[in-house]
């Protein structure tokens, strides 16, 4: 039989322990019902030590957040190669990933419930939130490749964006729908955005026809194609 010996963290390595245990617990509850007692329990030190690094519950939720924004923003990255339907739906399984790993903290965050109410943590989430927002309407506009987009293209990607946080929320609120078909669902919802801007811009059209081009017919956009064909009146059986 063998005796554990707790090792001596150096602060740094102590305080990014304190975050990710911070993340781990806000993942199973919203922040504001998490404790500094459960903090340092978990963590397995003294509620006074925890306070030897964070001032309070604000700046470890705070510092929290910044950790769990960061990682949402870099599950929009993907490589650049392929269909883009297809590289959407990946971006979306990451994304998704996310949410279902920490939905009780993702929904406090998008839905601006800080862990102690407080015009400074409130202006914090946002200010992340919004980085996270950035982060995304970016790597959509890369895989584009589109630098300088027209304001209706714009507003395509910031639309999807707001739709893909909203779809997630709802389906936290019980997953009364399959997780994968909403993937799906929501890279269909952003063709659908692109197509009905593209039907009265020419330049988006031009590069729509470019995206579908490149997109196999077994592909989330030509399944989508398929089964809107398959909605139309007088379509023999």
């Amino acid at each position: 039989m063998t005796t554990g010996v707790r090792r001596r963290m150096g602060v740094q390595e102590r305080r990014e322990q304190l975050i990710s245990v911070a993340l781990e617990l806000f993942s199973r509850r919203p922040p504001a019902e998490v404790s500094i007692d459960e903090i340092a329990s978990a963590a397995g030190i003294s509620r006074p030590l925890v306070y030897h690094y964070f001032p309070g519950k604000l700046s470890l939720y705070e510092a929290a957040l910044r950790r769990a924004a960061e990682d949402l923003a870099h599950r929009f990255e993907e490589p650049r190669q392929g269909p883009l339907g297809e590289r959407l739906l990946r971006v979306m399984g990451r994304y998704f990933d996310f949410v279902d790993e920490h939905g009780p903290g993702f929904s406090a965050l998008m839905r601006g419930g800080p862990a102690v109410p407080s015009q400074e943590a409130a202006s914090t989430a946002n200010a992340l939130i919004d980085s996270v927002r950035e982060a995304a309407r970016e790597q959509i506009l890369a895989h584009l490749g589109v630098t300088r987009p027209s304001p209706r293209l714009d507003m395509v990607v910031r639309s999807w964006v707001a739709l893909a946080e909203s779809k997630a929320l709802l389906w936290l609120d019980g997953r009364r729908m399959a997780r994968a078909e909403l993937e799906v669902q929501l890279v269909h919802d952003f063709a659908a955005l692109f197509a009905v801007s593209a039907a009265y811009d020419e330049e988006l059209a031009l590069l729509l026809r470019e995206l579908l081009a490149r997109e196999p017919a077994d592909g989330p956009f030509g399944d989508l194609v398929g089964r809107l064909v398959g909605l139309a009146p007088g379509r023999p059986e």
